[in-house]
């Protein structure tokens, strides 16, 4: 049992994605601080699960990234439309994992040697957009305003998603000899 469970921790984030979206675009702020935050830490202990118990698989390890970006684009998605984070964030974390996706793909169909294993400022990313996120929903759950704390946090979000974007496009123009 403990093999699947992992991957059976991802596909339940991988749902909790709309519904975190949902209750943060129908204003049900506490619980959907509530649904990201069990998102969010389903995430850390699917992974000490997977390398503490040697249980990873190539499923996993495509479905927990998949997890990971689906629950960041949803939840900054439903967050911008109800007027809690800017526009430019939300487009940077697209435009970042579209463009991570596309490099993927071309490293994938074009036989490319690019270590395909998420780089450590990548983690950095996705750690502090969770971080984000979820500051983001306590500030609305507990209706406080704090917009120049929001304006920092988003600066910092878009910081470690901009440096991340750019380390990855590094990493496949430097080894994968399409410059």
């Amino acid at each position: 049992m403990i093999r699947h469970l992992p991957n059976l921790l991802s596909a339940l984030r991988l749902l909790a994605a709309p519904l975190a979206a949902y209750l943060i675009l129908a204003g049900h702020d506490s619980a959907a601080l509530v649904t990201f935050a069990a998102a969010g830490a389903s995430d850390g202990l699917d992974g000490f699960i997977a390398r503490r118990w040697g249980v990873t698989s190539g499923f996993g390890a495509w479905l927990d990234p998949a997890a990971d970006k689906l629950l960041m684009v949803l939840c900054l998605a439903a967050l911008f439309l109800v007027g809690a984070t800017p526009w430019w964030l939300l487009a940077l974390v697209v435009v970042r994992d579209l463009a991570i996706v596309a490099g993927w793909l071309l490293v994938k169909l074009r036989a490319l040697r690019v270590a395909t294993t998420p780089l450590l400022i990548g983690k950095a990313s996705t750690l502090v957009q969770v971080l984000y996120i979820f500051s983001i929903l306590l500030l609305l759950a507990f209706d406080v305003e704090a917009p120049r704390l929001a304006q920092a946090a988003a600066w910092a979000c878009g910081l470690f998603t901009f440096l991340s974007a750019a380390a990855y496009g590094g990493l496949l123009l430097r080894r994968g000899s399409i410059a």
